[in-house]
């Protein structure tokens, strides 16, 4: 099991933290007790995403914090970051692998998918993540996943690091906590209003 990767994990969104103090606004969401990092900007030209990606890198080693880059494995492997984070329509587990080594991280999004979290594992992923539990304006089209979705998957996929996104916020965070997932993944608890390391010490707390 990969204990890189579990706790309170935390997702970047361009339209919640201004371009202007966007690594400062990470900061401080790893001040609070973030434990992971994931650069994950969608409709941003890739030059764009590589810098971010460069600058969010200094400040995640200075903290030891994992960064995962999301969907762009030639990014995740150029920059050295330390894993990559792939989608139902991202590059295959079984490429990111060869081109990342066995020392790089890769995780998976298994949406409500017992049968994706299986084959994510068997091809090779460290983390699998399934949402969302509860609705979330970032992905305000996706499919609920149900609490027995996560007890179901934390119960078969004993040596696999198991994630839960979606919704959560610090009122509805014991409930997942309690199906024995390894961690959370949040965007809007964090970055949606607020201080960040503040939000971030409400859900970090639960680990």
């Amino acid at each position: 099991m990969n204990q890189h990767v579990n706790g309170l994990y935390i997702i970047t969104d361009k339209k919640l933290i201004p371009r202007e103090n966007f690594v400062e606004i990470v900061e401080q969401a790893i001040m609070g007790g973030a434990r992971v990092v994931q650069l994950r900007e969608k409709q941003v030209n890739i030059k764009e995403i590589y810098e971010l990606g460069s600058k969010l890198l200094e400040i995640t080693r200075k903290h030891n914090v994992p960064l995962i880059i999301n969907d762009y494995v030639d990014i995740a492997y150029e920059l050295g970051a330390d894993g990559v984070h792939l989608g139902e329509n991202d590059p295959e587990i079984k490429f990111a692998r060869k081109k990342l080594g066995d020392k790089k991280i890769i995780g998976v999004s298994c949406y409500n998918s017992i049968e994706r979290g299986q084959y994510a594992i068997d091809h090779g992923a460290d983390y699998i993540v399934f949402g969302t539990p509860f609705y979330t304006p970032t992905k305000p089209d996706r499919q609920p996943t149900s609490i027995e979705i996560l007890k179901e998957a934390r119960k078969k996929f004993t040596d696999t690091v198991v994630l839960a996104i979606g919704g959560i916020t610090e009122n509805n965070a014991q409930e997942i906590i309690d199906t024995g997932v390894d961690g959370i993944a949040a965007i809007t608890s964090i970055f949606g209003k607020g201080s960040p390391e503040e939000n971030a010490k409400k859900l970090s707390r639960f680990f």
